[in-house]
């Protein structure tokens, strides 16, 4: 029988390989590229408003291509962005060739590798609904944030749409189909999430209220719900009107949370 770090094994291969191969198009995929300088503004807005302004060092986890790190460079913050898919790193790399303030490096997002108390915020943008090890992995990050910190999750269900959202996602697929939209992923790439999302802890949605509960038992406090509005409509702006109408119909789980003061 194996063990559940040899089951992790094999799906933590699956993922890197998957997201590899999603690198290529990777910023012309809804929601993950930024389409739009009223985007870019929205999410600089949300961003410097939780996290406050610099100096302040902040460690992004799955940074990807590095589209919201080029946002937190120009804040001028002090950047650690790691992913450990190596192609989204070279498309970072080239992005980022200006920002002297911004250290890329392969690493793992569950184990970051990193001092403990040594940041005064973490971001990620969709990828708490990836992780294999969502209790321990909340509390590596509590330990590598200092007393105080801010914590930043932008994520999102993507197993289960809204109860709008399930007449909008089969309306939004007819129209790309009579506009003749081609697809975000091919079908074998949508079939390999698939799989891989059947495998996951959050297999059956990433919510506010699971989200909660397990950044309170890391530790956490201060929880609060961030506003998405901003960003929301500058999206649908630059979208296709079948893309508008799947943003109208998702889930999506935006919150922050404080490691407590120092006593």
């Amino acid at each position: 029988m194996l063990t559940e770090t040899q089951r992790n094994f094999g799906l933590r291969e699956d993922i890197v390989s998957y997201w590899s191969d999603r690198a290529e198009t990777f910023d012309s995929s809804p929601a993950h590229g930024i389409g739009s300088d009223a985007e870019r503004d929205a999410w600089t807005a949300l961003i410097s408003h939780t996290i406050g302004p610099a100096p302040k060092a902040v460690l992004e986890l799955a940074c990807g291509t590095g589209e919201i790190t080029q946002i937190l460079g120009r804040l001028g913050y002090e950047v650690t962005a790691l992913d450990f898919a190596e192609p989204m790193l070279r498309r970072a790399r080239a992005k980022l060739s200006a920002h002297p303030n911004v250290r890329l490096r392969l690493g793992d997002a569950e184990n970051c590798l990193e001092a403990d108390k040594s940041f005064d915020a973490l971001i990620s943008r969709h990828l708490v609904w990836t992780l294999l090890s969502p209790a321990e992995t909340l509390s590596d990050w509590y330990r590598v944030l200092r007393p105080g910190g801010t914590l930043v999750v932008l994520d999102g269900n993507w197993s289960e749409p809204t109860p709008l959202g399930r007449l909008l996602v089969p309306l939004s697929r007819l129209i790309d189909r009579l506009l003749g939209v081609p697809p975000a992923l091919s079908a074998d790439m949508v079939q390999r999430h698939r799989s891989i999302l059947r495998k996951l802890p959050f297999a059956d949605g990433l919510t506010e209220e699971k989200l909660t509960a397990l950044l309170q038992q890391a530790g956490f406090v201060d929880i609060r719900r961030l506003p998405r509005g901003h960003v929301a409509r500058a999206q649908r702006r630059v979208a296709t009107l079948g893309g508008a109408l799947r943003s109208l119909g998702q889930h999506y789980v935006y919150l922050s949370a404080r490691r407590p003061d120092a006593p």
